[in-house]
């Protein structure tokens, strides 16, 4: 089943920015193809043409199409790409996502980039997925996040993916929010930290993390705008949840949530969970390239 509304009139809808996407693929096929090129697919005669399917040979949700086709676009736009499937779409073993048509040199020399690039991203967008349907059948109201626990330089094309799998996304940077850790206070109170914050940055979000109980009730008086609890258990929250919820403030549950523990927490009223290794540990995907054809009947 593909997600609500992810279809041939959107088949943009998750990708990431492009700049992001050029920049990403430039730094890999350079990584490839620097200093001498393909040595190896040299070997290949130029005039050979191949047909080939990229193939899922797993369950999951596909994203990273924007990748693909900036790898055609930078190394071969004589490579046609026709798509069978959208970033969002629901894939089984066996699915063919794309069939790639042109000079069999070029698509062995694109393979790899290709397949690391959709693998990867869809191993985040099939993570998020996984999470965000055991959530939802604990409570609907409660939104599954990513966190800036990213790999160094793909973080919009991972909070893409996260987006594909039906997640939400938590700051992109920095300069997004204003998030009061421990950290953070350096000697001073809650109270004075989000004063301060409210003094620098009016009309920006502030998060409070909150590790004790007695610190999710000066985050409320303080007027943070959501409270984080973190690292607590299920119990913990759900004692925490009313206090936060009686002055009309949003709460965020983190710290080592997983699929076995998120429906607890969901369960517990959290509105939000935040999951860093949707991004720093999600498996791939397991797609790869066959005859076109070969996975048909």
């Amino acid at each position: 089943m593909n997600e609500p509304g992810v279809g041939p009139e959107d088949p943009t809808r998750y990708d990431p920015p492009p700049p992001a996407v050029r920049e990403a693929v430039a730094r890999a096929l350079a990584e490839d193809l620097l200093p001498l090129g393909d040595l190896t697919a040299s070997l290949v005669p130029a005039t050979s043409r191949v047909a080939l399917d990229i193939v899922s040979r797993s369950r999951g949700v596909l994203a990273g199409r924007a990748c693909v086709a900036e790898v055609v676009r930078q190394l071969d736009p004589g490579i046609e790409v026709r798509w069978d499937r959208w970033d969002g779409s629901e894939l089984a073993p066996g699915d063919v996502v794309a069939r790639l048509d042109g000079p069999l040199r070029s698509i062995l020399t694109a393979e790899r980039t290709m397949l690391n690039f959709l693998c990867h991203l869809s191993g985040v967008a099939s993570s998020t997925r996984d999470l965000v349907v055991a959530v939802r059948e604990a409570n609907p109201a409660t939104r599954v996040l990513d966190t800036r626990k990213t790999t160094p330089g793909l973080r919009s094309l991972e909070k893409a993916a996260v987006r594909a799998g039906g997640g939400v996304n938590h700051r992109g940077g920095l300069s997004d929010a204003v998030l009061v850790k421990d950290n953070h206070l350096g000697g001073m109170t809650i109270a004075e930290a989000v004063g301060r914050a409210r003094a620098l940055w009016p009309g920006r979000m502030v998060e409070v993390e909150c590790d004790r109980p007695d610190q999710v009730d000066e985050a409320v008086a303080a007027g943070a705008t959501v409270v984080m609890l973190d690292n607590m258990t299920p119990d913990q929250v759900e004692g925490c949840v009313p206090v936060v919820h009686a002055a009309g403030v949003l709460v965020e549950v983190s710290g080592g949530i997983t699929l076995a523990s998120a429906a607890r927490y969901a369960a517990a009223g959290a509105d939000l969970l935040s999951v860093g290794a949707l991004t720093h540990s999600a498996p791939i995907l397991d797609l790869g390239l066959d005859l076109a054809g070969a996975t048909e009947p």
